[in-house]
């Protein structure tokens, strides 16, 4: 043990001047350093055989009379077998651990965000921007990663809302933003999890919710679009057709197409092959994230080459003051046509199968398949792959590996055909292609 030095008060080692080590007593190995300006507490003892030097902080921050008391700390950790050196970092260490597991669950949803962005579509990227945000963080945003738990998600899932039916629970009224929410919730703290921040089981994971909560099918029917009857196409295209604007001609187009409002919407002339007749729109606009070739009909056609094309902007469908055509601007175009024809028969363009609710730009893709099934002689897999839906069978659509385009040439022609065609009466003057050969 080292020589015990003369104790010295701490006015007199305030009066210690000049560069050194000065030994201030009280504990043996304890030592006044000073470089320059600067003033700190040195522990000097022998450690497994070799003379350490530890530094114990500035005089600012620690007294004498607490340097004295960490160096006694140090003599008994020597004296009982222990390293003070590697007991220190060992319980920085902890304490690092300990302000990484501190982090808010808004931080980890930030950072997850951040890791996962790159690889999602705009609208992923908007859901989880938003919805986290407007119904999760006032209840977890400031809160640990590390605690949360079961009863906490459940407040999340169960926070009343209102509705045109009074107050209910969110997992209740909005059933389907309340399941993303659910996996939103679970994702994060499952990343969580992977960085060490959190342990244990998910308490997002639905395997454990499902005993708490109903299921989302018995809490939330899906309703399908408002869909017109095929055998109204006719009237609602030659409606359509007087109507001026891009919104009419972006409507037509998807129509014609049988494609959802956004691949409409989002058309550029780089994706349009006019001398082919082919409509390729990239895997990163579609829903199954998967290319997908659109043969394109003499009425389409037209529609394409009666578009005006400005210098420097590749949109089909370009808006004035956005960056794409919005889903409500053809929304518009079939209120004002239901508007006009309700005001003349007293019915509108409604959908009769789901209690007349006013028909929508979604609802044309089931006209399309409503017509294809029970008026034409196309294999159910041509109809699907006009409408870029999977195979329900894995096992049929591993083998399947073209898209039928040949096929599906044939349908879109007859498709725009049958558009062209307005019908005088509900059964007796449909125009029927069951003999059609497919080609």
């Amino acid at each position: 043990m080292p020589k015990v030095a003369k104790e010295l008060t701490a006015l007199a080692v305030s009066k210690i001047k000049g560069d050194g080590l000065y030994a201030v007593g009280g504990v043996p190995g304890l030592y006044l350093q000073i470089i320059g300006n600067s003033r700190s507490w040195i522990f000097r003892a022998v450690i497994s055989g070799h003379r350490k030097k530890i530094g114990l902080g500035s005089c600012v921050l620690l007294s004498l009379a607490e340097a004295r008391e960490k160096a006694r700390e140090f003599h008994k950790q020597i004296w009982d077998g222990l390293n003070p050196v590697e007991e220190r970092r060992v319980a920085k260490s902890k304490a690092r651990l300990k302000a990484a597991k501190s982090k808010t669950f808004r931080e980890c949803t930030e950072a997850f965000i951040m890791a996962n962005r790159a690889g999602w579509k705009k609208k992923t990227s908007r859901h989880w921007e938003n919805s986290l945000p407007n119904y999760c963080f006032k209840i977890l945003g400031g809160l640990s990663v590390a605690d949360i738990d079961t009863g906490l998600v459940l407040e999340v899932l169960q926070q009343p809302v209102a509705t045109n039916d009074g107050i209910k629970p969110l997992w209740e009224a909005r059933t389907v933003t309340a399941s993303k929410l659910r996996g939103m919730i679970e994702s994060v703290l499952q990343w969580a999890k992977v960085h060490g921040l959190r342990e244990g089981e998910n308490p997002a994971d639905w395997k454990i919710l499902k005993y708490t909560l109903p299921s989302k099918s018995k809490v939330h029917k899906e309703k399908s679009y408002p869909a017109l009857p095929y055998i109204e196409i006719g009237g609602v295209m030659s409606e359509l057709r007087k109507r001026d604007g891009i919104p009419a001609r972006a409507l037509e187009f998807a129509i014609l197409s049988a494609v959802r409002s956004g691949e409409a919407r989002g058309a550029r002339w780089e994706e349009i092959d006019l001398t082919a007749r082919v409509w390729t729109i990239p895997a990163e606009r579609m829903k199954k994230e998967k290319e997908h070739r659109i043969p394109l009909s003499d009425a389409a056609v037209k529609i394409l080459e009666s578009l005006p094309r400005y210098e420097g902007d590749n949109r089909v469908f370009p808006a004035e003051k956005a960056t794409e055509l919005s889903d409500m601007a053809l929304l518009n175009i079939i209120a004002r046509m239901h508007k006009k024809k309700l005001a003349s028969d007293g019915v509108g363009w409604t959908d009769p199968k789901s209690n007349n609710r006013i028909i929508t730009v979604h609802g044309f893709r089931s006209t399309f398949r409503d017509w294809a099934g029970e008026t034409t002689s196309y294999p159910r897999e041509v109809c699907e792959h006009a409408l870029a839906h999977g195979l329900p069978d894995k096992v049929e659509a591993a083998y399947q590996r073209g898209d039928l385009f040949m096929k599906r040439k044939g349908l879109m022609a007859d498709w725009a055909r049958y558009c062209d065609t307005v019908q005088t009466a509900k059964c007796d003057n449909v125009v029927s292609i069951q003999n059609r050969k497919a080609v």
